[in-house]
Formats: structure tokens, C-alpha cells, sequence
């Protein structure tokens, strides 16, 4: 039996953390031996594996974790929100027995201290083939997390836009060269979820020589399905006679990539052009703590909330006629592939790996890029769609084509076999 092991930072926490969670799920179902270790356990779950064996080491996973975070104000400019990850502290992984005795070793979101530069060298010891998802942008640059209009990955990183002291052979540069070293030494396989990740790593000057493959995430179908509209509203509590766009996270305006001021102004122009109607507009949000500092929006809203819980999240999507994301640099964001699979379009700008999910009017709509009049027209393309119940299904049917458990399971284990074959091991 195939046996493959799972290295990621959290369990379940983060887009990341979900994404790895599912994939050990779509392999077992497919009779892959395959195990998860997280570098920091949130939960309880006895199928996830630590490298902390006692609480003392736990407390100093949680330590280095923080301490990173204060450390890194010295470099990072006071009001830069895009996340950066320093090398300044690492553990070493290959005395772990599941690590050992795996076939393949598949590393995911391992940075807040898990696995540095030289320890990700280390792993060149075992002669295992590696494959590594890179879920961000930090795995082939010198630091950051989303490059946003930067280029400086394409070439040795340096003048960092988000340190305070920007110049050639900054921190950036620096943390570039270590990655440079321990990728010269450990030879991995890339797995890109999206068609614009996989461009990125491609044009990207840490990773020459590197193979990259596109591999999307999967999802559970079973938990993110459709649910009769009106039904749906009717369990979430919602107005069964109001057109529901449904949004997560609402981030600081300051947040650039995550694109909040195109959508307040994009809702601001939807409210003039509807008119009388616009009461028939409501807007739900997801994901906030609470709502001090969240902007007024034009329409009637209910913030939710964190929601933890995957069978109520599902509730909304299924809920809600259309989801809103303004994102302006995105992977392969789990909430347009929710929304999606539970038969809800989604309106969408086009940028990174969203148009791999969302096809101009046929599941959504992709607006024009940083265009608030486009992204309206999308709004208003899907409230006013004569055929609501066509895209809907369109929508679940392009989840189930292309990143259901199996499909995506499958494409995991062709590549796994393949790495193996190069090895003349026998699989």
C-alpha cells in the first residue's frame, strides 16, 4: 500500500491547513496509508499526528510562533498587512518514524517556524521523492506571502516593498539565497492548485530546474451541496423573498489584495442602479470576530460571524443566490469552490486562480479586473438571470467534474507513482 505522510504547520487552521485535511481524506478513501503531522495541533483529531510529544515542546512550538510575530515588526513596515515569513527558527522532521517509513513525503504550509531552510535540506537525507503544494506565494520568494504587483521573485528578491529598511541585500535577498541552498539540495516536485500559481512558480528564479505540476485542492462534495433555495433560507433564517449575496472575511481597506474598497463601491453603484428594488438586496458576511472596524455597507447586512462548523457554513452557501469576492490576488480560494459546489454562482474578479472555478456565465461572473462597474454588472448579470436554477446546477456540476475527492485523489496518486517509478521503486 501506498504510504504517504502530510506536513503542514496547523491542523485545519487556515486555507492551507483545510486543504491538506482533505486531501488525506480523498486519499484514504481511495486505500492511500496516508497520515498528516502538523507542526502546532489545534484539535483533537486522532488521524493528525505532532512533532510535539509533551507539552513542554508544545509550549515552545507556541513560543517561537509568537515570538517570530514581535520579532518581525523591527523589519516590517508599521501598516503592511501582507504576510511575511521570516527563517529564524525551524525543526528538524526526519527522525520522525511516519517520516521514515513513508514513500512519499508531501510538505504543505510549513512556515510560523516549522520548517526553515535547513531543515527542509534535510530531508534530501532520506532519498524520498517530495512533493510540495504551494498553497501562497512564500515557498519562491524572499519572505512574502502574496506578491501583490511585485516581481521581485523573478529575480533574487531584494528592495522589499514591505520592509522598513528596503535595499539590495535585505532580509528578503537573504532569506532568498538560504532557500536557493536548501533548494539545490532537495529536489521536489511542485504541485500548483491553480493554472496562475503554476505560471507564477514557473517564472519565479528559485524555482529553475523544478518540475510543476497542476494539482487543484479538493473538497468534501458530501458536506458542500446544493439544498433547495428556498429551503435553505428558510433553515439559515433568511428572508425567503430577498435576493442574498453571501461574502466572507471583511479585512481592513488597508488589506490591498483582498480588494474591500472595490466591493463597497461596486454595492454603492449596484444600490443606484436598482433603484426601488434595492431593498430586495440583502448581503450576509462570514468570517468576522466582530464588526468594530468592518465599513458600512449600502445594503441591509447580518454578519455571522466565525463559523467553524462545516455543515452550517455549507448552509449559507446552499442559502445564499450568489457569493461576492473582491479578491484581487488569490490561489484557489476555498470560498468560491464552496459556494460552487453547493449550487450558488459566484461573482468574481478575474485574477489568480479563480477563473480555474468560475467560467463567464456559465457557473458566475468574472468581472474585469479592479473594475467596480464590472463587478456590478456581475452582480446585477445574476439578479436579473432568467434561468437562476440552470447556473446553479452548472455551478455544482463543474465542482463534481473537475475537484471532487476522487478526481483530485487520483491525480495525487498518478503523480506519487510516477515520482516512485523514477526511483525504480516497484508501486
Amino acid at each position: 500500500m501506498l504510504k504517504v505522510v502530510h506536513l503542514n504547520t496547523y491542523d485545519g487552521n487556515g486555507g492551507a491547513g483545510r486543504a491538506c485535511m482533505r486531501l488525506n481524506r480523498a486519499l484514504l478513501s481511495q486505500n492511500v496509508d496516508s497520515k498528516v503531522i502538523v507542526h502546532y495541533k489545534f484539535g483533537k483529531n486522532p488521524l493528525v499526528g505532532t512533532f510535539n510529544s509533551n507539552p513542554v515542546q508544545k509550549a515552545y512550538t507556541a513560543a517561537t510562533i509568537i515570538l517570530e510575530r514581535i520579532l518581525a515588526k523591527r523589519y516590517l513596515k508599521p501598516l503592511s498587512r501582507t504576510p511575511f515569513s521570516f527563517t529564524w527558527f525551524g525543526r528538524s522532521v526526519i527522525r520522525h518514524p511516519e517520516v521514515k517509513n513513508a514513500d512519499i513525503i508531501h510538505l504543505h504550509w510549513i512556515n510560523h517556524g516549522f520548517l526553515d531552510p535547513k531543515h527542509i535540506a534535510e530531508i534530501a537525507k532520506l532519498n524520498k521523492p517530495v512533493v510540495w503544494t504551494f498553497h501562497d506565494s512564500n515557498a519562491f520568494t524572499g519572505g512574502c506571502h502574496v506578491r501583490y504587483t511585485c516581481d521581485h521573485y523573478m529575480r533574487e528578491c531584494g528592495n522589499c516593498p514591505l520592509l522598513i529598511n528596503a535595499r539590495d541585500n535585505d532580509i528578503s535577498h537573504k532569506i532568498w539565497q538560504q532557500k536557493r541552498k536548501a533548494y539545490d539540495v532537495l529536489n521536489f516536485t511542485v504541485a500548483a492548485p491553480s493554472t496562475w500559481m503554476q505560471a507564477s512558480v514557473q517564472k519565479s528564479s528559485l524555482m529553475e530546474g523544478k518540475v510543476v505540476s497542476h494539482i487543484p485542492n479538493t473538497l468534501e462534495t458530501d458536506i458542500f451541496r446544493p439544498v433547495g433555495k428556498k429551503l435553505a433560507k428558510q433553515k439559515a433564517g433568511l428572508s425567503t423573498d430577498k435576493f442574498i449575496f453571501l461574502s466572507g472575511f471583511m479585512p481592513s481597506r488597508k488589506d490591498l489584495h483582498k480588494g474591500t474598497q472595490y466591493l463597497l463601491d461596486s454595492l454603492e453603484l449596484l444600490k443606484q442602479r436598482l433603484g426601488a428594488d434595492a431593498d430586495k438586496v440583502e448581503l450576509v458576511i462570514f468570517g468576522n470576530r466582530g464588526t468594530d472596524g468592518v465599513p458600512d455597507f449600502p445594503f441591509k447586512t447580518s454578519f455571522l460571524g466565525t463559523i467553524s462548523n462545516d455543515e452550517q457554513l455549507a448552509q449559507y452557501y446552499a442559502a445564499a443566490d450568489a457569493f461576492l469576492i473582491p479578491s484581487l490576488e488569490d490561489n484557489l480560494p476555498y470560498t468560491v469552490m464552496e459556494s460552487l459546489a453547493c449550487g450558488t454562482p459566484v461573482i468574481a474578479f478575474t485574477t489568480g486562480g479563480i477563473p480555474d472555478m468560475v467560467q463567464h456565465k456559465y457557473n458566475g461572473y468574472l468581472a474585469t479586473y479592479k473594475s467596480a462597474e464590472s463587478f456590478t454588472d456581475g452582480m446585477e448579470w445574476i439578479i436579473k438571470h432568467p434561468d437562476q436554477e440552470l447556473i446553479q446546477q452548472q455551478a455544482r456540476q463543474t465542482i463534481m467534474d473537475t475537484f471532487s475527492e476522487e478526481v483530485i485523489a487520483q491525480k495525487h496518486i498518478s503523480l506519487y507513482k510516477s515520482l516512485l517509478q523514477k526511483e525504480g521503486v516497484d508501486v
